[in-house]
């Protein structure tokens, strides 16, 4: 049995959020479609107010209703550091922390060529533009331990040389409460390249 046309749609059209599959996207319609119909209103405006305005900081990329962003703007971050990650969601992690206190610059990708994502389809030059005030002294890279992370922390770095400042990247390593033996070689050999000192 085929679905009713305006359903069918429903479905298609949660299809195309990432990680959301047949099942997951039936699931949602049904739920979606049992909600009062007030709710689904208060969804609808909900959706529409946040694309429209949500918008990118002109600084750093990151994704907020303010331009510049709240962070760009908060006089208490250490601007001599800037903490490059891919998307604002990376940043928001780092901001869990609680421990970064310096500013960021969102790349809004990686490269990846099997995807067709070049060095001019992310934000790389506004990053060594933003390089050009000497006041920062420090580049965190924070891209995932990817094939693409990687490659294009590598490619960013060798940019950076010129402007002789330091250029770090943060530690992958063992997850706090796993086991070793659980681990892969990839993460295992991470852990070790991060390794600290024992005081």
């Amino acid at each position: 049995m085929e679905y009713t046309k305006p359903l069918a749609q429903l479905i298609e059209f949660f299809q195309k959020f990432p990680g959301i599959g047949p099942k997951s996207a039936q699931r949602m319609a049904f739920h979606l479609l049992k909600m009062p119909l007030s709710e689904v209103r208060r969804f609808a405006d909900i959706l529409v107010n946040a694309k429209e305005n949500i918008h990118y900081c002109n600084i750093c990329f990151n994704m907020s209703a303010s331009n510049p962003c709240e962070i760009c703007t908060d006089d208490r971050r250490d601007r001599s550091v800037i903490c490059v990650v891919a998307e604002t969601k990376d940043l928001i992690a780092i901001e869990k922390t609680r421990e970064y206190k310096g500013v960021y610059h969102v790349l809004q990708g990686v490269i990846s060529p099997l995807d067709g994502i070049g060095v001019e389809d992310i934000r790389i030059k506004e990053l060594l533009t933003r390089l050009t005030d000497s006041t920062v002294n420090e580049v965190i890279m924070a891209l995932s331990p990817s094939v693409e992370g990687e490659a294009t922390s590598m490619y960013i770095s060798k940019l950076l040389k010129p402007f002789n400042i330091k250029i770090s990247r943060i530690a992958f390593g063992i997850p706090i409460g796993s086991d070793l033996e659980f681990a892969d070689e990839i993460t295992l050999a991470k852990a070790i390249e991060g390794r600290r000192t024992i005081n």
